[in-house]
């Protein structure tokens, strides 16, 4: 029997769909553009503080300690760029072009890999800005950290919470896809 063209047109698209890389390939991407927009947020931030007028208002103690926060900011968002830059090849890793569960595994990675990038900017950034700010006394100036001392002490927790809670979500979804994958071939 020959086969109907008109109703086999979009039999390409079915099937790149039905092999995951319809789901993985824009979570890529996706990875790679936040990549790179955490390269890019130190410098949006350093035009935004100089568009309305820290350098020329702020005073020396408030100057210096931005300074050193935005330092510390450069330094989490390289962190950032490693991290999304080095997952977006592993969403590939998730699933298999076989299984027929693959947009679950792709979406829990990227919830994993959120919650390692919150971690970061919570656990290491939360604690560098609280010591910022004990140490220049521009807590108020932040209007962040309402308790800079507790905020030295408190954020790697919160940091180490958020990489715990997301990745418990991120494997509960992998594991459930896994069981209907494996379920599925037997």
């Amino acid at each position: 029997m020959k086969e109907n063209k008109f109703l086999s047109f979009f039999v390409p698209l079915f099937d790149y769909i039905d092999s995951g890389r319809f789901f993985r390939e824009p979570f890529r991407w996706l990875y790679a553009i936040i990549a790179v927009l955490n390269l890019l947020a130190p410098i949006v931030l350093l035009a935004i503080a100089g568009s309305n007028g820290l350098f020329e208002y702020g005073g020396g103690k408030l100057i210096a300690a931005f300074i050193l926060a935005w330092i510390v900011f450069v330094f989490i968002m390289w962190i950032g760029f490693q991290l999304w830059w080095n997952r977006r090849e592993k969403v590939y890793a998730v699933s298999e072009a076989q299984d027929d569960f693959v947009a679950i595994p792709v979406y829990s990675h990227f919830i994993q890999t959120c919650g390692e990038w919150l971690g970061v900017v919570i656990g290491i950034g939360g604690t560098l800005f609280s010591l910022i700010a004990v140490l220049f006394g521009v807590a108020d100036a932040f209007r962040v950290l309402y308790l800079p001392v507790g905020g030295i002490l408190l954020f790697p927790v919160y940091g180490f919470m958020a990489v715990v809670v997301t990745r418990v979500l991120a494997e509960t979804f992998r594991a459930l896809a896994s069981i209907a994958n494996n379920t599925k071939k037997h």
